[in-house]
C-alpha cells in the first residue's frame, strides 16, 4: 500500500515522534510512504528548528497570521495535488491542524480514501491560551476537516467525545492512544546499573521527562523532598521549559539543590537510559483529552507511576495496578501519593510490575497502531498489499 503522508509540523518535540514512529511502523509492514509537509522539511528529518514561525506568530496582529495560515492551504493543496498525480498514493493519511484544509479538499476533489490523525481539539486549545481573533473562520476550518475524513482517529476516547460533538459521525472516529517501539527501550540499564552511570547510586529517585511548565507544579516536590527526613530522595528532571528556573530556585531556597538534578534537553535516545534510573515516574498534571508520549515510555520501562485520576489517563492506567492515582481535585493529593510510594517499596515493586505489562497486554505499540491504521484504510476499500519499503 502507498500511503501519502501529510503535516504541517516543523518542531522536534512530541509531534515529530508521534509522525516518526507511525511512519517507522507503516514501513516495517512494508508500506510506502510519501511525505509531504511544510517547505524546507524533508522527509528524513520530519521537522525542523520552528523559529521564525514562533517570531511571525508573536508580532503579526492575529488575524494576519490566522489568515496566513488559511492562505498556507492554498498553496499546500498544490504540492499535495501534484504528490498525489506524481506518486499514485491509494489512501491520504494526514495530521490535523488548525485552518490545515487542503487534505480534505484532495479528498473532496479526487476520492482518495482519508484518515485524519486528531491530537487536540485545537480551535478550544489556542482560544484559551492564545486567543483567537477569526473565530467563526477558525471553528468552521476545525469542524471542516473533521468531518471531512473517512475516519477521524482522535488519541483518547475523551478526545473523541469532542470529535462527535462536532458533527462527526460515531462510526466514523476510532480513538487510537500512542504507543511505543518496544525495541527502542530493550536496551537500556538495570535500575541500579542506570543510577551510577548518573552518579545517583544509593538514592530513591523520583523523576519527570518533558518540558516544563509552571502548572506541572514540580515546586511541590522540591518541597516534599525537603521535607523528608530521608536524605536518599533525589528528583531527576529530564528537559526544560520555563518552570526550570524556579524550580531550580526554590530547590536552593530549601537548602536541596544538590538533591535535584535538571539535566536540560537531552537527546531523544537517550531519554530512556534517564527514566531507567526513576524509582518513582512522575505525571504531576496532565492535559485533559492528551495521551502523553511520556506515559508509554514510563510503562514500557516498568517505572512506578504517580498520575492525577483524569478521564484521559484512566483509558489506560488503573490505580494501585500499574500507576497510583490521585484525585486532581484535592491540593494534597499529589503529594500523599508520591509519599505514599516513597516509603512502601513493596507497593512500588508492584506498580513497576503492573506498568511494565500493561504494553504487551493492551497492545500499545506502533506497530500495532501502523496494522490498526492498515484495517481502516482496507475497510475503505484500500487493497492493503504490501508494496516495498522506501527511504
Amino acid at each position: 500500500m502507498k500511503i501519502l503522508y501529510h503535516h504541517r509540523t516543523r518542531s522536534k518535540d512530541g509531534q515529530h515522534v508521534h509522525i516518526e514512529e507511525l511512519t517507522a511502523a507503516l514501513k516495517r509492514a512494508g508500506h510506502e510512504i510519501v511525505m509531504v509537509g511544510p517547505p524546507g522539511v524533508d522527509a528524513e528529518q520530519f521537522g525542523a528548528d520552528a523559529g521564525w514561525i514562533a517570531v511571525l506568530k508573536k508580532w503579526l496582529p492575529k488575524f494576519v497570521y490566522e489568515l496566513m495560515e488559511l492562505f498556507y492551504s492554498v498553496l499546500d493543496y498544490r504540492r499535495l495535488k501534484r504528490a498525489a498525480e506524481r506518486h499514485k498514493p491509494d489512501c491520504l493519511y494526514e495530521r490535523y491542524n488548525l485552518f490545515l484544509l487542503s487534505g480534505v479538499w484532495l479528498r473532496r476533489r479526487t476520492g482518495l480514501p482519508m484518515l485524519l490523525e486528531v491530537n487536540a481539539p485545537l480551535y478550544d486549545e489556542r482560544k484559551k491560551y492564545n486567543g483567537i481573533a477569526l473565530d467563526r473562520l477558525a471553528r468552521w476550518a476545525e469542524g471542516a476537516a473533521w468531518r471531512g475524513a473517512d475516519f477521524v482517529l482522535p488519541v483518547t476516547q475523551v478526545l473523541a467525545e469532542r470529535v462527535a460533538q462536532a458533527g462527526v459521525d460515531p462510526g466514523r472516529i476510532v480513538a487510537i492512544p500512542n504507543g511505543i517501539d518496544p525495541e527502542r527501550f530493550s536496551r537500556v540499564p538495570a535500575l541500579d546499573d542506570a543510577k551510577q552511570a548518573l552518579g545517583l547510586k544509593g538514592r530513591l529517585v523520583l523523576g519527570f521527562v518533558g518540558f516544563m511548565r509552571e502548572w506541572h507544579g514540580l515546586e511541590r516536590v522540591v518541597d516534599l523532598i525537603a521535607d523528608s527526613g530521608d536524605r536518599r530522595r533525589h528528583l531527576l528532571l529530564v528537559g526544560d521549559g520555563p518552570a526550570r528556573a524556579g524550580i531550580e530556585r526554590r530547590a536552593q531556597e530549601r537548602g536541596i539543590a544538590e538533591r535535584v538534578t535538571v539535566t536540560g534537553v537531552v537527546e531523544r535516545d537517550r531519554v530512556a537510559r534517564y527514566i531507567a534510573a526513576f524509582d518513582i515516574a512522575l505525571q504531576p498534571e496532565v492535559v485533559p483529552y492528551a495521551s502523553p508520549l511520556k506515559l508509554f515510555e514510563y510503562l514500557a520501562l516498568g517505572r512506578a507511576i504517580v498520575a492525577p485520576a483524569t478521564p484521559n489517563l484512566r483509558e489506560v492506567l488503573t490505580s494501585e495496578d500499574n500507576a497510583l492515582l490521585f484525585d486532581p481535585a484535592d491540593a494534597h493529593g499529589f503529594a500523599v501519593a508520591v509519599e505514599h510510594l516513597c516509603i512502601d517499596a513493596e507497593l512500588r515493586a508492584h506498580i513497576a510490575a503492573g506498568a511494565r505489562a500493561t504494553i504487551e497486554r493492551r497492545g500499545l505499540t506502533w506497530d500495532n497502531n501502523a496494522a490498526r491504521v492498515v484495517e481502516l484504510f482496507r475497510r475503505l476499500g484500500v487493497d492493503a498489499a504490501v508494496v516495498g519499503v522506501t527511504g
